[in-house]
């Protein structure tokens, strides 16, 4: 909102100051600053309000150091990051971006299936929470939309460097570096091309899975939903199993976070794009905006947040957190560097299946359920073997910005 009325102002009565607001680069700052205000003293005011309504978590018995303390603890402290995000995002982005609206509609929807889940637990004294079925048809319907609007809408397009010889021929005569690497790109194309590290080139085309199959074009558009169902039910379930210790899914997010935002305005960015020989994703650098909200908010409630905690996110963060990362990803195309960047979320995820599966599987061959780990999720095994909380998630922490970094070098990988 602010960006069209400093927009405005600066056109009509060339107000000081106001030109700024065209650059990305401030409005992400100003994004970041107003999330951690935001997240810092409005959400010590909501854990005040959860208190009162005494919208405490219940702990579960799990034989785990520390758990007792944790009873009563408010949850739903999620709703401090959707305002964090909302809030900075609403006042600074480009509100007719369709990557922007795409964002915030992610946002807010998987916010309210993990806050109906969260107040069926609080509220109902359901332990339950939402019926897992109506969750997953959630993230299925969010993915539906998500996948229907990437493949469909006209402002979702890509531009892809030319061959050599063409750059050649069309090389602008110019010191302007902008003009230079926009010759060296073709016109804005629709595309179902994503980037993958490791790879010839460097991308991979949904299109062209079943390309063994006569006619194969016409199946392109169920290929490709059907991935980005599949990418945002998996990342929000592995965000919402990593939420188990104090700190540990927020800070894993936030560098999730650093890094997609890095990723969007490279592929946003016409001279690094050039640079770097990656497909350019015109527009989509507004995503900073949305990236620095989201970081902010990650960061400002990690303050209360950081053990020991004095709020838990809930569903409501938790679900909401995978849901951005994964439409985020999808939307600059590098939802198949997630393997990668959300390793840790892909780890905490792989041990809860390992060690549900082996368990089956041993009872029904011996007579006996047997474990792989001492607990599942991966963070429960490290606790049952004595580590410290704030051990675990600094080490954690530490191996996502590895990945993190890992992910950003594949870009000039191939």
């Amino acid at each position: 909102m602010l960006y069209y009325l400093f927009t405005w102002l600066d056109k009509q009565y060339d107000f000081p100051g106001a030109g700024v607001f065209q650059y990305i680069s401030f409005r992400t700052a100003m994004s970041v600053i107003v999330s951690l205000i935001f997240t810092t003293v409005y959400g010590r005011r909501l854990i005040n309000l959860l208190l009162r309504l005494q919208v405490g978590e219940t702990v579960r018995d799990l034989g785990l150091a520390g758990q007792k303390e944790k009873q009563g603890t408010p949850t739903m402290g999620g709703l401090i990051i959707l305002g964090g995000i909302l809030i900075p995002t609403l006042l600074f982005a480009k509100l007719n971006n369709v990557y922007v609206i795409l964002m915030i509609i992610t946002t807010v929807w998987m916010g309210g299936i993990g806050f109906l889940d969260d107040y069926i637990k609080v509220f109902k004294k359901d332990k339950e929470g939402l019926a897992g079925r109506f969750k997953i048809l959630g993230q299925v319907i969010i993915g539906l939309i998500v996948g229907i609007v990437m493949y469909y809408h006209k402002d979702v397009v890509i531009r892809e460097k030319l061959p050599a010889h063409q750059i050649q021929a069309t090389q602008v005569k110019s010191y302007d570096a902008k003009a230079i690497s926009s010759s060296h790109f073709g016109p804005d194309m629709k595309s179902t091309k994503t980037n993958v590290p490791f790879y010839k080139n460097n991308e991979f085309d949904y299109g062209k899975v079943l390309k063994f199959l006569p006619n194969y074009e016409k199946y392109t558009p169920i290929i490709f939903i059907l991935a980005v169902i599949i990418i945002i039910t998996a990342v929000s379930n592995g965000a919402n199993i990593t939420d188990g210790i104090d700190g540990l899914a927020t800070g894993t997010s936030a560098i999730i976070g650093v890094a997609l935002g890095i990723l969007a305005y490279l592929s946003g960015n016409l001279i690094f794009a050039d640079y770097l020989n990656i497909m350019y994703i015109p527009d989509s650098g507004e995503l900073m905006v949305f990236a620095g909200a989201f970081i902010g908010s990650c960061i400002g409630f990690l303050w209360y947040n950081a053990f020991p905690a004095q709020v838990f996110m809930g569903d409501t963060g938790s679900l909401a957190l995978g849901g951005i990362i994964a439409t985020f990803a999808i939307i600059i195309r590098k939802e198949l560097l997630i393997p990668v960047l959300c390793g840790i979320f892909l780890v905490e995820n792989l041990s809860v299946i390992m060690q549900v599966s082996y368990f089956k599987y041993t009872k029904k061959k011996f007579g006996e359920g047997r474990r792989i780990f001492l607990m599942s999720p991966l963070h429960h095994h490290f606790q049952k073997k004595g580590y410290h909380e704030s051990k675990i998630v600094t080490r954690f922490w530490i191996i996502g910005i590895i990945l993190a970094i890992i992910s950003i070098v594949t870009l000039k990988l191939r």
